[in-house]
């Protein structure tokens, strides 16, 4: 992932994602509320000025989404272009048989009911009586492209109005809606500008109101809302963090040595997944810690994407349960891509947590990934299929992440972690000894060429259709060009002075509320409270490590609370949340992680400023 040199965004960012808010606040009442139907997503694609078809809402809008939230929208707007009066003036010359100008409604009813996303007749029928202007019979098709470029356009510009009219949306990003489109659903870019139109016209009356109703909320947000606010102003130097650098031990090489790889994943939802580990430290001794980004053999001599990523490790006491487990220590220090913690660890047995702070792993925009796919499978000479020479290396590069423990050979443990991730199923001991059978192995364990011809194996069931292939692929964070743009791999290694450490790969039902737990303790471990002004119940963390700047929300009041946080000021700053200003919704007696801060450049100094404000509940 690059990041921009400057943290300040762009002036053509700052009006994009005003009109990102403008369009979804017309649609729900906070920023905070997320999409829960395709009709959803088509209003508010509207209300953005996009006139959105069948074909476009599917893409986004899958058999697997459930939801999308404000900054899923805002990503599909960067995809999702304005329709352009002369793009639709093409399109309608193609219908208009003669060239008079003009269209028929047989005409209309023919293109539209038989080409591309299929109309009925009677949407056919709608659309022609609230096209056909003149009532004569026919379309002008002209005048109709020009209304539908400006109905798109003021419905836009309607929603930009109303958020700058209402003083309390625009700094809080939440307000009521006081109007919803037609909730029947949209066939057509044509009947969707017509859904638009209506729109325009009732907001133009409303905002009208509105506009006179916010003179009096003209002082600057800082003015109104200081005595509901907490400031936190951190400056770090490049500096800080070579002089917190832990050494390594001089006879390290004498110390046992243990480690593992593991990979975090992005999922759907923006969150990142792990695999967690167990611990076993035979008697108390002298311990050093390190985790870091994998550099994988394929890319060793190139600079990889994920070896920038920020990573962590935490140790928890392995208690009978989640309650009786205990942050033990955690890795603060760092030495170039490692992470780094060095201490006494008493004998017994501990949880591995490895964390990343999704500032530098984030789901990438559709606009800035390549369309073109590479090809997975191919035909020899003698008609055989055999894969493509990419699939083979990007295939290795899985093999070394998924072989947990380094050894060159897959385990059946080993490799079910990679069926899980990539099916869901686990592959019994059966199945196994059937691989055993048509398959490279060795003790009992897949080697690597034995797992390409695994591979191999699903496409050839397939006759070459390389679908299959591509789940897989898209599972281990590959895009279609076969980078490595949605995971990181990494791995573990744990010295210790005067006795071996054992590890093993863990998967707990309970491992992202385990982390989370671990997470939110070194927080308020590392730095007290500050209470939210005029809300003596509500305080807010701010750890400062090293490298990372965390914050935790903390609220003991008995109802929810709604947080809205401003980074606006801050410098050389780039934030897990992915955005400047945003708010966080906090459920009563709750605890919650509200954002991760990392340099964007390491090499420069850093500032991060922070304003956190309780919104008046709805």
């Amino acid at each position: 992932m690059s990041f921009r040199e400057s943290p300040r965004p762009s002036e053509d960012d700052e009006a994009f994602y005003v009109q990102c808010r403008a369009a979804y606040l017309a649609v729900f009442r906070s920023s905070l509320t997320n999409i829960t139907s395709k009709q959803q997503l088509c209003r508010v694609l509207q209300q953005a000025g996009r006139n959105p078809s069948h074909a476009t809402l599917n893409k986004y809008w899958t058999a697997r989404t459930s939801k999308l939230n404000f900054d899923d929208f805002c990503e599909i707007l960067k995809c999702e272009k304005k329709t352009e009066e002369t793009e639709l003036m093409r399109a309608f010359k193609k219908m208009d048989v003669n060239g008079d100008g003009y269209i028929t409604h047989s005409e209309l009813e023919k293109a539209l009911t038989t080409r591309g996303e299929k109309m009925t007749t009677e949407e056919v029928s709608a659309i022609f009586s609230l096209a056909d202007i003149n009532k004569d019979g026919k379309l002008e098709y002209a005048e109709f492209c020009r209304l539908l470029a400006s109905t798109a356009e003021q419905c836009q510009v309607a929603a930009l109005e109303r958020l700058e009219a209402d003083a309390k949306l625009k700094r809080q990003n939440f307000g009521s809606q006081s109007y919803s489109p037609p909730k029947s659903s949209v066939s057509s870019a044509s009947s969707s500008s017509a859904a638009a139109a209506a729109a325009a016209t009732q907001r133009a009356e409303s905002d009208t109101a509105l506009k006179k109703d916010s003179r009096s909320s003209s002082r600057p947000p800082s003015a109104r809302s200081r005595r509901s606010s907490l400031s936190n102003s951190v400056t770090m130097t490049s500096s800080n963090a070579k002089a917190g650098k832990i050494p390594e031990p001089p006879d390290l090489q004498e110390w046992h040595h243990s480690y593992m790889k593991g990979c975090f994943f992005l999922e759907d939802d923006g969150s990142i997944g792990s695999l967690q580990y167990q611990l076993h430290v035979p008697q108390t001794t002298s311990v050093y810690l390190t985790i870091q980004p994998l550099s994988l053999s394929r890319t060793s001599e190139g600079s990889s994407p994920w070896m920038t990523v920020d990573t962590a490790l935490f140790v928890m006491s392995a208690g009978e349960t989640r309650e009786d487990s205990t942050l033990v220590c955690f890795t603060e220090s760092k030495d170039k891509e490692k992470y780094v913690w060095k201490g006494e660890l008493n004998a017994g047995t501990y949880h591995l947590l490895p964390f990343t702070s999704g500032c530098r792993l984030k789901k990438r925009s559709k606009k800035s990934l390549s369309n073109k796919s590479v090809e997975l499978v191919y035909r020899t000479d003698s008609g055989e299929l055999d894969l493509t020479r990419e699939l083979r290396e990007v295939l290795s590069d899985i093999f070394e992440v998924i072989d947990l423990d380094g050894n060159g050979l897959l385990s059946l443990e080993e490799y079910n972690f990679f069926e899980l991730r990539t099916t869901g199923e686990k592959c019994d001991k059966d199945a196994w000894a059937i691989c055993k059978e048509n398959f490279d192995m060795r003790k009992n364990q897949l080697t690597q060429q034995g797992f390409k011809e695994l591979n191999l194996m699903e496409a050839t069931e397939k006759d070459g259709d390389p679908a299959d292939l591509w789940v897989t692929m898209e599972a281990m964070g590959y895009n279609r060009s076969l980078e490595l743009v949605e995971a990181c791999p990494f791995q573990i290694d744990v010295y210790c002075e005067d006795t071996p450490p054992s590890i093993q790969p863990l998967r707990l039902d309970s491992g992202p509320r385990l982390l989370n737990q671990a997470l939110q303790k070194s927080i308020t471990a590392r730095t007290g409270a500050k209470a939210v002004r005029g809300h003596d119940n509500v305080f807010i963390y701010t750890y400062r490590g090293e490298h990372r700047i965390s914050s935790l929300i903390t609220n003991k009041t008995n109802q929810k609370v709604t947080v809205h946080v401003n980074n606006e000021q801050s410098r050389n700053c780039c934030s897990s949340r992915g955005m400047s200003v945003f708010a966080v919704e906090v459920p009563a007696r709750t605890k919650m992680v509200c954002q991760h801060v990392l340099p964007i450049s390491e090499k420069q100094d850093w500032t991060y400023n922070c304003v956190e404000t309780i919104l008046p509940s709805m």
